[in-house]
């Protein structure tokens, strides 16, 4: 019985928020919904994912999340969508704090990190072209990342996934998924190559906040 009381005030409190909640969920995949302009990145809903082979045994996984940037839309020419992104390398993290150490290990005597370094600068997306699929939902998203320090052209291959509006925020809201690969040493990452996997796979899940 103790009990009973707390768990009452907790549900009246709770009954209005829930009351507010949408009956289903408020993005849909249907280009129909987006809309033109200006939208930045939701930073807590933007995400990159990261893979490599180890020597052969399996994989290693980690994540970068934070992101922020811009992307702006024109459903009428989608072709002419503009993406920036900038990446906070500092907050890589993987799922060993041994890796993750290493990874952001201070340069040593010699004047070279293996990785990373200490403070890395963040690293950036510009997009040069876009290649929108025949679904209408899909493009090729050509540019040049800029990591560790060095420019390299790379495509991200992007679904969109869904539209609407955000109902916490009230802001118009679209998201995409893509997928790249990069190779490390390309940017002064080679380390232990070819011991450990040259490719990295990246997996990006982000979604982008229309400005007022």
């Amino acid at each position: 019985m103790k009990y009973a009381l707390p768990a009452a005030l907790a549900a009246v409190v709770a009954a209005p928020i829930v009351a507010q909640m949408p009956a289903g969920q408020p993005g849909a995949a249907d280009k129909a919904r987006v809309t033109a302009g200006t939208y930045v990145v939701d930073a807590g809903h933007a995400q990159i994912g990261w893979r490599l082979n180890h020597m052969g045994f399996n994989d290693t996984l980690g994540l970068i999340g934070g992101e922020t940037g811009t992307l702006t839309l024109d459903p009428a020419n989608p072709a002419a969508s503009k993406v920036s992104i900038s990446i906070p390398v500092a907050k890589l993290v993987s799922a060993d704090a041994g890796l993750t150490a290493h990874l952001m290990k201070p340069a040593g005597a010699n004047g070279k990190a293996d990785f990373f370094g200490a403070n890395p600068a963040p690293a950036t997306f510009e997009s040069t072209s876009v290649a929108v699929g025949a679904d209408g939902t899909s493009a090729k998203v050509a540019g040049n990342l800029t990591l560790n320090g060095a420019t390299k052209p790379v495509t991200v291959d992007v679904t969109f996934v869904g539209a609407g509006k955000n109902p916490m925020k009230g802001v118009e809201t679209v998201g995409f998924h893509g997928t790249a690969t990069i190779k490390r040493s390309d940017f002064g990452l080679g380390y232990a190559v070819p011991v450990v996997g040259d490719d990295v796979s990246l997996t990006i899940s982000i979604a982008f906040e229309k400005k007022a």
